[in-house]
C-alpha cells in the first residue's frame, strides 16, 4: 500500500537525512553469526521483530531477533509468515514471460488490445502502453496506491482496512489522473502497472493471476507456504505482528490484520523466509524461464528514485539489480503497512537471502539507518 507496496523498504527513505554507518563483519565470521548479529542490530535500531534467511546451494540458515507480540513477549519465529508485498511483483512477471515463451502474448503488444478501454483519460492511452513498459515500470501510469485513504492515519487506516478492491477498481482511480510522463521516455515505479499484469494474465488465460501464480510457480517448486488470501485478513500462524507508524514520533499500531485485496498482484502474496528463498534460486537458476525470457527479465533500466540508496539500482522486468562488493544480485523489495522484505540471490542461483522486518518507522532519518543496515547485511549475506 502505497510506499510500502511500492518497496518502501527502499523508495520511503529516499532523499532522508544523514544516518550512522552500518556495524563492522568481521570476514571470518560464520553465516549463522553475522545473520544474527545483522538481525539483532536491526532490532535494536527500533524493529520489533525481524526474521532473516540464507540458503547457499541446498544448506539453510535462518535466525530471529526480537518479538513476535508487542503485548505478549511471544518471541518472532525464524520460518514464519508474512505479506511480501511488493515482492509478488517477480511471481507475476515469471508468469508473463512464461505466456510470453509460449507465444500466447508479445512484450511489446500495446496494452490496449488486450484490455481496450482499460487504460485511457486524462491523457493516458493504452495504444502507446506496452507489456514490456508495464513490467520495467517505464510506462508512466500514476500510481494509485497513492489515494489510499488507510494509508493517511492510524483511523483511518482501522476504519478502511477491510475494504475490498478489484485491480479494474485500482487501475481506474489511477485514470483519474494524467500520467507521469510518456511511456518509455523515463522509469517511475507504480503499483499500477502490476495491477494492469494481473488483468492481463487473467485476459490472455482466462484464470485469475494467482491461479496462474499457484499452477506454474508454486505447486512445481513445493512451495506449499506461499499463498493468495484474497479477502481473508488474517496471517497463518505462526506470524510476528506488524506495526506501522503512521507519523514521526508516532505510537506504533499494529496493521497485521487488513485486507490485501488492495495490492492485490502488486503485492498480494504471503509467503515464508523458506519459499521466498526457494523461489529467488529457481529464477536466477532458470528453472521458470527459457534462456530467451530470462534474459528478458534481465533487461534493466536505470532505477531513478532508488540512486540515493545506492547509486548503479537497476530495474529489469519484475526485478532489480542491486551492486555490491563481489558484483552484484538479483533482487526485489516489498513492504505491506507494518511489514518489509528484501529478497535476493547471486547471479548463479547458488546463494539466496531474505530478510524480514515487522516494523515500519515514519521517521525519515531512522527508516535511512535501517534500510543502509539491511542493505550492508545483504551483502555479507550473499557475497559470503
Amino acid at each position: 500500500m502505497a510506499a510500502a507496496t511500492a518497496g518502501a523498504v527502499l523508495a520511503a527513505a529516499v532523499g532522508g537525512g544523514a544516518s550512522s554507518a552500518a556495524p563492522a563483519v568481521l570476514e571470518h565470521r560464520s553465516t549463522a553469526a553475522v545473520l544474527q548479529h545483522g538481525l539483532d542490530d536491526l532490532h535494536d535500531l527500533g524493529v520489533s521483530g525481524t526474521q532473516g534467511l540464507v540458503r547457499d546451494g541446498g544448506r539453510v540458515t535462518a535466525a530471529g531477533s526480537g518479538v513476535a507480540d508487542l503485548d505478549t513477549g511471544a518471541q518472532m519465529p525464524i520460518d514464519g509468515y508474512f505479506r511480501i508485498g511488493s515482492t509478488t511483483k517477480t511471481f507475476v512477471s515469471v508468469v508473463l514471460l512464461q505466456l510470453v515463451g509460449e507465444g500466447r502474448i508479445r512484450l511489446d503488444d500495446p496494452i490496449e488490445r488486450w484490455l481496450p478501454g482499460v487504460v485511457q483519460g486524462n491523457g493516458n492511452d493504452g495504444r502507446h502502453v506496452t507489456v514490456r513498459q508495464v513490467l520495467q515500470h517505464t510506462s508512466g501510469l500514476y500510481d494509485s496506491t497513492g489515494d489510499l485513504v488507510a494509508l493517511r492515519s492510524a483511523d483511518e487506516f482501522l476504519a478502511h482496512r477491510f475494504d475490498h478492491y478489484t485491480e479494474a477498481q485500482l487501475v481506474a482511480t489511477a485514470m483519474r489522473h494524467s500520467p507521469l510522463f510518456a511511456a518509455g521516455t523515463q522509469w517511475s515505479y507504480s503499483n499500477t502497472n502490476y495491477l494492469v499484469a494481473g488483468m492481463l494474465i487473467e485476459r490472455v488465460t482466462g484464470h485469475r493471476w494467482h491461479v496462474e501464480v499457484r499452477s506454474r510457480i508454486l505447486l512445481p517448486l513445493h512451495l506449499t507456504r506461499t499463498f493468495y488470501p484474497g479477502d481473508r485478513p488474517t496471517l497463518p500462524q505462526p506470524h510476528g505482528e506488524g506495526y506501522r507508524q503512521f507519523a514521526p514520533g508516532g505510537p506504533l499500531v499494529d496493521t497485521t490484520v487488513f485486507n490485501p485485496t488492495v495490492t492485490a498482484s502488486a503485492g498480494g502474496l504471503v509467503s515464508t523466509p523458506t519459499d521466498l528463498a526457494r523461489f529467488w534460486q529457481a529464477v536466477a537458476g532458470g528453472q521458470l524461464l527459457r534462456p530467451e525470457q530470462l534474459a528478458e527479465l534481465h533487461q534493466t533500466v536505470l532505477a531513478d528514485g532508488f540512486q540515493g540508496i545506492r547509486p548503479g539500482i537497476r530495474y529489469g522486468l519484475g526485478i532489480m539489480w542491486i551492486p555490491n562488493r563481489c558484483g552484484g544480485a538479483w533482487a526485489h523489495v516489498g513492504s505491506m503497512p507494518g511489514m518489509s522484505t528484501l529478497a535476493a540471490v547471486s547471479p548463479d542461483g547458488h546463494r539466496s537471502t531474505v530478510l524480514y522486518l515487522a516494523t515500519e518507522l515514519a521517521d525519515p532519518d531512522r527508516a535511512m539507518t535501517l534500510i543502509e543496515r539491511q542493505m550492508a547485511l545483504l551483502d555479507d549475506l550473499i557475497c559470503g
